[in-house]
């Protein structure tokens, strides 16, 4: 193996000494600075085996009067600019050596910038070529719709030229990517428990829901459940609702508790089970969730979103609440939220059936059944009052994506 040390003012020459004497097959032994510059060591025909036998003869002393025969002995004795033995090799970490992290990083940000001229430029062929596609791009970004989403809806663009109908005919397809339940899923009864995070609205929607079907049905018909025994006080809330409506409210805190009470109120044609709202990082979420699925009984489940919650906030408790099935989501606080696009997308990427719409306090005005094209509507309109993202978002945000096509 040959081994050598370089001197240079700066690690770019240092490593261009080293190539240009060893060749591109030299390995760096290890790198520091220096006075006037770095110093680097190198080697070519590097043998790792060489140095399995240092750690036995790490405590042998070298005399000053004879010639360094052990590897020990030639890594203490004086080194000039020329070849000298493997023994001098120290047990360097190549991952953290700073001449590779240098270059490592140099090139990760050449990348990066290499990438963000390719976005611009594809984006720039894109908005020239296709300025229709591009205007649809630049509507649905501001309002928060997911980027695979907005490219697989501009894929199914059938050749508009106009801005206007363009823009309609995109917000039709947006709709028919929603998925929407059947519109009598309450109406034909049967047991069905509310789910979801704190404060989301679960309890009025119960309420909304159930002064509903009492309007439709009778009193007599409806009942509800409540299995929040959690927060103090959290039974009033719902109590209170059931003594407006005339309609009975039970309490189960366990799955038995749970059976008893469906079992008391099998004459029903609905059940309502209110459960104790919790974050979507709650480890008592396992709990609730037994409840409901040791009771022996089959109970369909709603889980509850608010429209206001950020978009990744919606997809940590779609995916939490995901560990029991989902028969669909009520869409609470439309009234509040300053965009709706990030809901959408994510009721669209999960597949969930979107039941209801809340947009109130109002029991039960502020409840509707779910039409994507309203909602859609809404989302855009919501948008319109926002500016419209720059040139420069849209380019890194999509100009990848028209970069890899090409590529």
């Amino acid at each position: 193996m040959n081994v050598r040390r370089f001197f240079a003012p700066d690690m770019r020459q240092a490593i261009r000494l080293v190539r240009d004497a060893q060749g591109p097959d030299a390995v760096i032994l290890s790198n520091h600075k220096v006075d006037g510059g770095v110093e680097i060591i190198a080697a070519t025909g590097y043998d790792d085996s060489l140095l399995k036998g240092r750690a036995a003869t790490r405590e042998q002393a070298t005399a000053p009067d004879r010639v360094a025969t052990t590897p020990d002995e030639v890594q203490s004795a004086p080194m000039d600019a020329g070849t000298y033995t493997a023994s001098t090799r120290r047990n360097v970490d190549w991952s953290q050596d700073p001449a590779i992290v240098s270059m490592g990083n140099e090139i990760r940000q050449l990348r990066g910038l290499l990438e963000n001229q390719l976005a611009h430029l594809a984006w720039g062929e894109m908005n020239r070529n296709e300025p229709v596609q591009t205007e649809v791009m630049r509507r649905f970004t501001r309002m928060e719709l997911d980027s695979e989403l907005v490219a697989r809806l501009i894929g199914q663009d059938d050749g508009r030229t106009d801005a206007a109908p363009g823009w309609e005919a995109a917000l039709e397809q947006l709709a028919s990517s929603v998925p929407v339940a059947e519109q009598d899923f309450i109406d034909q009864g049967g047991i069905v428990a509310l789910i979801g995070s704190t404060g989301v609205g679960k309890t009025t929607s119960i309420a909304k829901l159930a002064a509903r079907y009492v309007l439709r049905y009778g009193q007599r018909h409806v009942a509800l459940v409540t299995t929040d025994s959690y927060r103090i006080g959290a039974h009033d809330q719902l109590m209170t609702y059931g003594r407006l409506l005339g309609i009975p409210v039970q309490v189960a805190s366990d799955h038995k508790e749970l059976r008893s009470a469906l079992d008391s109120l099998s004459a029903k044609r609905l059940v309502l089970i209110d459960t104790a709202g919790m974050s979507q990082r709650d480890l008592r979420m396992s709990e609730q969730f037994s409840t409901l699925s040791d009771s022996g009984v089959a109970i369909r489940t709603l889980l509850v979103l608010s429209a206001t919650q950020h978009t990744s906030v919606i997809e940590e408790t779609v995916r939490a609440f995901s560990r029991v099935p989902l028969d669909g989501t009520i869409l609470t606080k439309m009234d509040e939220a300053a965009c709706l696009g990030g809901a959408l997308s994510v009721i669209i990427k999960q597949h969930l059936p979107l039941v209801f719409t809340a947009n109130g306090q109002r029991v039960p005005e502020d409840l509707h059944p779910a039409r994507a094209r309203d909602v859609v509507q809404q989302a855009a309109a919501l948008a319109a009052e926002r500016e419209l993202p720059t040139e420069s978002a849209l380019a890194e945000r999509f100009g990848g994506l028209q970069a890899n096509v090409h590529v």
